[in-house]
C-alpha cells in the first residue's frame, strides 16, 4: 500500500455529545488517533523545517508524517483522471462566499489550533464506507447527506446542537458559538463536501467558521501523508 497508513487506538478527543452523535447516526467508530511511538529520522519532510507533525490532545498523541519510501505511489483509485461527470465534476476553488479554502499545511495548523482544544472539528463529508477505508487522522464522519434538505431533515437538529448551535423555540438557530470546521471529501472532482458547505451556509452557519479542503483525500494521499484506517 502506497499510503502511509497506521493502526489506531480509540480516542475520546471529541466531546461526549459529538462522539455519541457520530456513533449513533453513522454507526461507525468516532475519531481515532495514532498510537504513541518514537519517530525515526526523516528523509521526506512535510516542509524543510517540519519533518513530522505531532500534538498531544491531553488524552491521546497524534503523529502525521509523509511516507518515507521514495518509491511509493498514489493508490490506483486516486490516479484516475476521467471519471464520468456528472456526478464527478471539477469543483470550484471557493467553498462558498466567505468560506476559506485551505491546503494541507492549513489543515495541520487547524488541528493544532482548534481540534486539540475542542473548538473545531475536521469533517469527512463522505459516506461512511469511504470514511472507513481511510481518512485524515482525527477527522469525524458527518456525511454530506446529513445536511441535505435542512427543512425536513431529522438529523439537522442533533447535528447542529452537537456542533455548538442553539435552536430557539421558533426554530431559528443561534450559531455564534458553533465550532470551527474544515470539510473535505475525495478531492477536486468530488462534490460532497461542497454540497455540505452549501447546505450549512443556507442554514446560517457562519461562513467565517467554515473551511474547505478542496484537495481532499486525493490531495492528502498524493503527498504520502498519514492516513487513518478505521477498525484496523
Amino acid at each position: 500500500m502506497s499510503m502511509t497508513s497506521r493502526k489506531f487506538r480509540p480516542t475520546t478527543m471529541l466531546s461526549g455529545r459529538l462522539q455519541t452523535l457520530a456513533t449513533r447516526i453513522l454507526a461507525v467508530v468516532g475519531a481515532a488517533l495514532l498510537t504513541t511511538g518514537a519517530v525515526s529520522a526523516q528523509g521526506v519532510n512535510i516542509t524543510p523545517d517540519l519533518p513530522y507533525f505531532e500534538f498531544d490532545t491531553g488524552r491521546d498523541f497524534l503523529v502525521i508524517e509523509r511516507n518515507q519510501n521514495p518509491e511509493a505511489r498514489t493508490p490506483d483509485f486516486f490516479t484516475m483522471t476521467s471519471r464520468q461527470c456528472p456526478p464527478f465534476c471539477i469543483q470550484p476553488m471557493s467553498g462558498g462566499e466567505g468560506v476559506t479554502t485551505v491546503g494541507e499545511l492549513e489543515v495541520l495548523d487547524f488541528m493544532r489550533e482548534h481540534v486539540a482544544n475542542g473548538t473545531g472539528h475536521i469533517i469527512d463529508a463522505r459516506l461512511s464506507e469511504w470514511f472507513e477505508r481511510g481518512t485524515i487522522p482525527g477527522a469525524i464522519n458527518l456525511s454530506f447527506t446529513l445536511f441535505d434538505n435542512p427543512e425536513d431533515n431529522p438529523f439537522i437538529v442533533p447535528v447542529l446542537t452537537a456542533l455548538g448551535g442553539t435552536q430557539a423555540t421558533d426554530g431559528t438557530w443561534d450559531l455564534t458559538e458553533a465550532r470551527e470546521l474544515v470539510l473535505f471529501c475525495n478531492g477536486p472532482w468530488c462534490g460532497q463536501s461542497h454540497q455540505a458547505l452549501d447546505n450549512l451556509l443556507k442554514i446560517g452557519y457562519p461562513a467565517e467558521k467554515l473551511r474547505y479542503y478542496r484537495g481532499g483525500m486525493q490531495g492528502w494521499v498524493s503527498l504520502g501523508l498519514t492516513v487513518e484506517v478505521i477498525g484496523q
